[in-house]
């Protein structure tokens, strides 16, 4: 879960209260479907700029509860507009922060005990993912008309039409693709949707490489993991990403360093460099910073569990 360094999964849910006075409003103007629409497009726009509500809350668990609620809200309402560009990226960021958050975390934490439960649980993270990409898509065609058919056509090509405003769709679909290709290694029509992704995450890396506080260097800790370089090109590449995300961050967030240690230090058999990043990640203050107070959590929690597992991790070197 580690790629995705700054997943916000409380962000697109900061404004539930209104949410639900809205849907009240929705309900009794169902007579007015101009009224109705003027609602739900208010509400999109809320979402598209909402605060850090949830973001700064101190509870993963509560949050945990309170998404799929929200989640099946904003559906609800692209239901009534399903061409708001705000709605589509908060959907497309809810469901990918929620299955990484919640649903593949658990199911990584339990598949020692109940493999069975564990892998039912990872099948839903992947059709999770599946439908955030597909909000994600569906959110660069409101500007981008034809732009999924073009995608598969030309991936280089298609997304040079993409501006510094669509960055932030550019990440979520990328990231939420990317999450179900790595869960899908028996699927060889989705392995090869993979120069899509790299398309999508290389073209919002060139418009907005800072982009919230460096989340797509995050990313790009793990993918280029995946590449076909040579290992030490890969490593190097990987740091370089790893550097700028924690420049970007200020060091704030445990991500890029969870994201290292799992993606770059395991398969390198780099324990003692493991051990020292996952406990640098713990060492932060979640409430130091109150705008990042969640994902730190949740990234804390991740920490925790790889330290765990470290034993397994690294059984063959004692390095």
């Amino acid at each position: 879960m580690s790629d995705i360094s700054k997943s916000n999964c409380g962000d697109v849910l900061s404004t539930a209260a209104r949410l639900l006075i809205v849907t009240v409003l929705i309900g009794l103007a169902a007579t007015g479907c101009s009224i109705k629409r003027v609602a739900v497009n208010k509400v999109g726009d809320a979402l598209a700029g909402s605060g850090t509500t949830f973001a700064s809350d101190d509870d993963p668990e509560l949050i945990k509860a309170a998404l799929p609620f929200g989640l099946k809200l904003m559906e609800s309402l692209l239901a009534e507009s399903p061409n708001h560009k705000g709605l589509l990226l908060a959907t497309a960021n809810g469901f990918t922060s929620y299955s990484v958050a919640f649903v593949q975390e658990d199911a990584d934490e339990i598949e020692k005990e109940d493999f069975a439960k564990s892998d039912a649980m990872k099948k839903r993270a992947k059709r999770l993912f599946l439908r955030a990409r597909n909000y994600g898509l569906r959110g660069l065609e409101v500007s981008h008309s034809g732009f999924t058919n073009d995608l598969r056509a030309d991936p280089k090509s298609a997304v040079k039409v993409m501006t510094k405003s669509d960055v932030p769709l550019l990440y979520w679909t990328a990231a939420s693709w990317a999450k179900a290709i790595s869960m899908s290694v028996d699927d060889p029509n989705l392995v090869g949707d993979l120069p899509l992704v790299e398309a999508l995450i290389y073209r919002a890396l060139e418009l907005d490489e800072s982009w919230n506080d460096g989340a797509i260097h995050g990313f790009l800790i793990a993918y280029v993991m995946t590449s076909a370089l040579p290992e030490a090109e890969r490593v190097a590449t990987a740091r370089k990403h790893f550097d700028r995300a924690m420049e970007l961050s200020k060091g704030w967030q445990a991500g890029p360093l969870v994201s290292f240690a799992e993606s770059v230090s395991v398969p390198t058999h780099n324990a003692q460099e493991f051990d020292a990043l996952l406990q640098q990640a713990l060492a932060i203050d979640p409430d130091a910073h109150p705008e990042t107070r969640l994902i730190n959590l949740v990234m804390q929690r991740r920490a925790r569990w790889l330290l765990s597992q470290r034993d397994e991790l690294f059984i063959t070197t004692g390095k």
